[in-house]
């Protein structure tokens, strides 16, 4: 007898099918389990149990796909699998009776979902349920031979980035998931909505989505330009609230805020936004971003910040660089850092007499 050969199809191994997996399988994943394609496109006839919701991919009941189901059934046609089992799960048996049912759970390679489908698996409120979105985004490599079809919709590129996993799904990460959401919307404010929650929600800073809209070149539109200057905007404001935040809460005297400071009839030495007189130190939040893209150190905007310190700290000024990161993710530790640097002023010589003005 040839152990190699596969049972014959029968109606007790599809309904412990059922029983067993998850209601969504790849072609590969049923022949694992005796069920050939023949016999699988023969349970998706007109009327019958199965149905083929993506090349390749059956959904083992006849209803429509929920939205888990979608979600699995994308990433089953455009990655890669393979199964987690158990040492009791290499073959399928029939489970006692009160015992639950194993379900394997997938580990997806070379795909991960992406877009607006990504942002509500994040929690955005602004965006859609998933079984209302038509498309559901899926970021494969550019090399991968494969098309867009019903909902699966293809995002090519040359490096994935690392996932995110939620509930068993990878997802792209918050800015990379906005930009391609905002590559499929035309809608000005629906993609402010976005950036603004994306910001305003905690889930980023705005220069890392700006940084992946610049890398999709999508700053060429202007709806998407005025929408980032909002968004620019809100992560300033909102860094500087947490900034108010974190003098008043943990104890820091009050410093003026948001000023410039000159010498006496000389020139600008630049703005501050937190400054103590008295001790000579000077808070500045660095947000150095802008819609056409992120700063890096080198550049001109990096080159002033670094002149404008030194200049300060020539005079005898301590200047706290911070950054909106920084007050989300260790505000405490800000607050030591510039409680000591107000502590040490008395430690060092006098500073330069400056006039202090309000921005």
């Amino acid at each position: 007898m040839n152990h190699n050969t596969p049972a014959p199809l029968s109606p007790r191994p599809l309904r412990h099918l059922i029983q067993t997996q998850r209601r969504v399988m790849s072609g590969a994943q049923l022949k694992a389990h005796g069920v050939s394609t023949a016999s699988a496109h023969e349970q998706c006839r007109a009327g019958g149990p199965w149905q083929q919701v993506l090349p390749g991919v059956y959904l083992l009941h006849p209803g429509p796909p929920s939205s888990e189901e979608r979600l699995h059934a994308t990433l089953l046609y455009a990655g890669r699998t393979q199964e987690r089992r158990g040492p009791l799960d290499a073959v399928p048996v029939q489970p006692a009776a009160g015992d639950a049912p194993p379900t394997p759970a997938a580990v997806y390679t070379d795909a991960l979902i992406t877009g607006l489908a990504a942002l509500t698996l994040h929690g955005f409120s602004s965006t859609p349920p998933l079984l209302s979105l038509d498309h559901i985004d899926v970021i494969v490599p550019r090399t991968r031979r494969l098309r867009s079809t019903e909902f699966a919709r293809l995002v090519r590129a040359t490096g994935l980035p690392t996932p995110v996993q939620i509930e068993g799904v990878p997802v792209a990460p918050v800015p990379r998931a906005v930009a391609d959401a905002v590559a499929q919307l035309s809608d000005a404010g629906a993609v402010r909505r976005l950036l603004t929650e994306a910001v305003r929600g905690g889930h980023c800073e705005p220069a890392a989505v700006v940084r992946e809209l610049t890398q999709a070149r999508l700053l060429t539109r202007p709806h998407v330009v005025d929408a980032v200057d909002s968004l620019l905007a809100e992560g300033r404001a909102i860094a500087e609230d947490r900034l108010y935040t974190m003098v008043r809460e943990y104890g820091l005297p009050d410093p003026v805020w948001n000023v410039d400071l000159r010498l006496p009839g000389g020139p600008h030495l630049g703005g501050l936004d937190a400054y103590w007189p008295d001790q000579a130190v000077a808070v500045e939040l660095d947000t150095r971003a802008t819609r056409h893209g992120v700063r890096q150190e080198g550049d001109e905007l990096w080159n002033e910040y670094a002149r404008k310190r030194e200049h300060l700290e020539r005079l005898g000024i301590t200047v706290v660089h911070i950054t909106p990161r920084k007050l989300r993710e260790s505000i405490e530790q800000q607050a030591t850092v510039v409680r000591t640097a107000l502590m040490a002023s008395g430690d060092r010589d006098p500073a330069a007499y400056v006039v202090v003005l309000p921005r």
